[in-house]
């Protein structure tokens, strides 16, 4: 019999942005790695464990997730209106570079003679760079509609496969609400929601063997609500969220001997908080803590079996740095380090407006 225990790499401390979050919403999909698990000898309804690094990518943040960085940016930057949203008519695009790095060590243990045995030792890591573009679009004074398009170029190297994959990413839709005016020393509440289209290279359809994932395989639908408010030279903020997908079907996976026929995601929900601090004018820092819980989804094989995934937490820590360099630009890096085996280990992220 043979066993195999993860050690999940250190998390890394690196630099970033102005109030990032781990997403609004969990990425609600298994992982092939996770299939893999699920189809190598899992009788049916028992519970298969997923591995570290395909659930740290799976509960990374989205680019079609709604966060903090967003609404907070707007509300310190709202100036005589009577809503921190873009005004109606306007439009503002924005970009954002983002770079996710997991890895995991994996120890094969033989204890077939009834001893312990080193087997072998396997290193699997994955590097992501993302190119998003986002453009923001004011329906009304308090509500904005927006679209998240992103350039994915993933390279995973594990016992499997070595390279690296250029696509579209999943395409986010999604709208930003105010229920009420924006007041000085006041809780101001932005409920949003948001659409995400399963438009990258699906986890389900690839050959685990010859590519890679840049896609959850799934369409997605999410429903949350932030809050934030201004003490000078603080501002405060928490979110809440919920998410669901859609099943995945008509599905023709080869896994180890066996077809992944279906895969039924679990929901998820997820909270943040933090606060940002005006160290001058131009500069601003800040702190912010976000979990995110991902229920188990549910596998099923061209045979009738069915296995499950186990339910996973991730939370990380981020800091960020803002510079204002114009009345209309700011400049913003955050850094996150993942504080739970389930969130990705190091992932660093920059935004700044683009002029039209």
């Amino acid at each position: 019999m043979k066993i195999s225990t993860s050690l999940a790499a250190a998390p890394a401390l690196a630099c970033a942005g102005l109030l990032v979050q781990l997403p609004a919403m969990a990425q609600e999909t298994a992982r092939p790695a996770e299939l893999n698990a699920a189809a190598s000898g899992t009788p049916p309804g028992a519970p298969a464990a997923a591995s570290s690094d395909a659930v740290r990518e799976a509960l990374a943040k989205k680019e079609s997730d709604t966060d903090n960085t967003t609404l907070l940016k707007e509300t310190l930057t709202a100036v005589d209106k009577q809503y921190s949203l873009i005004r109606k008519g306007k439009v503002q695009l924005n970009y954002e570079l983002g770079y996710t790095y997991i890895g995991q060590e994996k120890i094969n243990t033989d204890l077939s003679s009834g001893t312990a045995t080193l087997f072998s030792i396997e290193n699997t890591n994955s590097h992501t760079i993302t190119n998003t573009i986002m453009a923001d679009y004011g329906v009304l004074n308090n509500l904005t509609a927006n679209v998240t398009m992103p350039f994915i170029s993933r390279y995973s190297d594990n016992g499997g496969f070595s390279g690296v994959s250029h696509t579209l990413g999943d395409v986010g839709l999604g709208v930003r609400w105010q229920p009420q005016e924006v007041k000085r020393d006041e809780v101001a509440y932005t409920i949003t929601g948001g659409l995400r289209l399963a438009t990258g290279n699906s986890p389900y359809k690839v050959d685990v063997n010859k590519g890679v994932a840049t896609g959850s395989g799934t369409n997605s639908f999410n429903l949350g609500a932030n809050m934030t408010r201004i003490v000078d030279p603080v501002a405060l903020f928490g979110s809440v969220n919920v998410g669901y997908s859609l099943t995945a079907r008509h599905l023709n996976q080869q896994l180890y001997g066996t077809v992944l026929r279906e895969v039924k995601p679990g929901a998820s929900f997820g909270f943040g908080l933090g606060f940002a601090y005006a160290l001058s004018y131009k500069i601003t820092t800040s702190f912010s803590f976000q979990e995110s819980i991902q229920a188990r989804s549910t596998l099923t094989f061209d045979n009738g079996n069915k296995a499950q995934t186990q339910t996973q937490s991730a939370g990380i820590l981020s800091i960020g740095a803002g510079y204002r360099i114009s009345p209309k630009t700011t400049v913003n890096v955050t850094v996150g380090a993942g504080l739970t085996a389930a969130a990705p280990n190091l992932s660093l992220t920059m935004s700044l407006p683009l002029s039209l």
